[in-house]
């Protein structure tokens, strides 16, 4: 098992977030790897440099562009921020791109998806192009287009090239995530694991998810999910990439989140052998 340092988690409490804390962090935990989401206004080469500085490999290049349009005029402007975040992967050293595929307000799933997919399909010969592996995640929320693996193969059906970055916590809002991820182990390239908090009715600080419950971000290893069972279905299709510790709550500062979570993580992929 490899795993990977998540900026995201580092930088959602902004009060304790350095790049310079974070890299620091990625090397004294001896993780495989960190995925740079967006770039926190800073040039990718500069950024290059301070991973290689600390001998951090960019694992991954997460970016934000809204395809999610039926026209390609209307596309046109995140298609081109889209094209230059494949140029940052590049000039980071990462191998895997990740655009985000959030839902939008009014809009179902379905017709979500028929607009990403478009969207991919256009994006896909470029990254290509650039040798990048391009990928969507599982996104939760109750109009996502991505959360189960149905819906992810109805994409790589239309986008040949198309990879997941597979994420068991956002699976889980939508089916059993070990499942989920061996119907979908093919296409695996990077993987996210969460935590949640479950309820069976509505309250407050809970959101609604696509299953029909409602979901509170944990700590990986204090919430809901059976994380067990998801590294053992990843070990048995021998998956070779790494997992981001990814944690949205405030219960720990992030360093302390992601110290306890990688903790869990290992000594329960040692239990399992892997």
């Amino acid at each position: 098992m490899k795993l990977s340092m998540m900026s995201y988690t580092m930088a959602r409490q902004p009060q304790f977030f350095t790049l310079k804390g974070m890299f620091e962090l990625t090397r004294e935990l001896n993780l495989d790897g960190l995925d740079m989401v967006s770039l926190y206004d800073k040039d990718a080469k500069e950024l290059r440099r301070m991973a290689d500085d600390h001998g951090v490999p960019v694992v991954a290049h997460t970016f934000f562009c809204d395809l999610n349009f039926a026209t390609k005029e209307e596309r046109a402007p995140a298609m081109d921020k889209a094209r230059r975040s494949l140029d940052d992967a590049k000039t980071l050293g990462a191998p895997v791109v990740m655009v985000v595929t959030p839902p939008k307000a009014g809009m179902t799933s379905a017709a979500s998806r028929r607009n990403w997919i478009a969207g991919l399909q256009e994006l896909a010969p470029f990254a290509q192009q650039a040798g990048l592996a391009l990928t969507v995640e599982n996104f939760p929320g109750v109009e996502s287009p991505f959360v189960t693996a149905a819906q992810f193969l109805e994409a790589a059906a239309a986008v040949p090239s198309l990879r997941l970055t597979f994420d068991n916590g956002n699976a889980a809002t939508g089916e059993a995530p070990a499942e989920s991820f061996r119907r979908s182990a093919k296409y695996v390239v990077h993987a996210h694991f969460k935590d949640w908090d479950v309820v069976e009715n509505e309250t407050p600080g809970y959101r609604p998810m696509s299953d029909g419950r409602f979901y509170r971000s944990a700590l990986i290893g204090e919430g809901a999910l059976d994380h067990r069972s998801c590294l053992e279905a990843m070990r048995d299709a021998k998956y070779p990439g790494c997992i981001n510790i990814e944690y949205e709550a405030n219960k720990y500062p992030p360093a302390e989140g992601i110290r306890r979570a990688a903790a869990y993580l290992r000594a329960t992929a040692t239990d399992i052998g892997w």
